[in-house]
């Protein structure tokens, strides 16, 4: 199977979001991954979010990781909030202009959980229901009724115990609130950048993509 992916620059609100694209042969959908918070150094190239993006290779995903606005050769400055979410739905529309007729699969780590999360609220909103969402140690505070998560697709939620940026108990108490059907999984003895541990998130992903 082809792994190698093809830098790509993709139109964005404000100028050129840089991305990685992969097609794999007889995709079954599309895979689209978002990065932790660009503040503190988070970028497409974060070893979760590689890991997210090679994960949905191996099943069978075209996959498109990107960085937000005013990250590597991103045009644009940090919004942490509407901006990036703006920056994901043009990807979003890149990609469905790319692919008519495959469903698309929203992923995201940490910051890119909320901004996955949110973009999938908006791709709901227009009446274009991902196939599912997955939340890895997502960012849940950052979610608001400016900015709701999707809430027609399938979800899940995959949270370390021992995370040291994201409180854990946090995401818990907004699973345990949301009144839908999901699945949360939680990770014991990981830490929020699954450090060791990566394969164990792989395992995980495998059987839900």
């Amino acid at each position: 199977m082809l792994s190698r992916e093809t830098p790509v620059f993709i139109p964005g609100p404000q100028g050129q979001l840089e991305a990685l694209h992969l097609e794999v042969p007889a995709a079954r959908g599309v895979a689209l991954v978002c990065h932790p918070n660009p503040v503190q150094g988070g970028t497409m190239l974060n070893k979760v979010v590689s890991t997210l993006q090679r994960t949905a290779r191996d099943c069978g995903y075209h996959t498109l990781r990107f960085n937000y606005r005013g990250v590597g050769a991103s045009a644009g400055s940090h919004d942490m909030g509407n901006g990036e979410v703006d920056d994901a739905e043009a990807v979003a529309d890149w990609l469905r202009e790319r692919y008519p007729d495959l469903p698309v699969t929203l992923l995201g780590f940490s910051f890119g959980g909320f901004v996955a999360a949110a973009l999938g609220g908006r791709l709901e909103a227009r009446e274009r229901v991902p196939q599912a969402l997955f939340m890895v140690a997502p960012a849940v505070h950052r979610l608001t009724a400016d900015n709701p998560p999707a809430s027609r697709c399938p979800l899940v939620v995959i949270q370390p115990e021992d995370d040291e940026v994201i409180e854990a108990q946090a995401v818990y108490d907004w699973s345990a609130g949301l009144g839908r059907a999901h699945e949360l999984l939680k990770v014991a003895e990981c830490g929020h950048f699954f450090h060791g541990r990566l394969t164990d998130l792989k395992e995980l992903l495998l059987p839900r993509l």
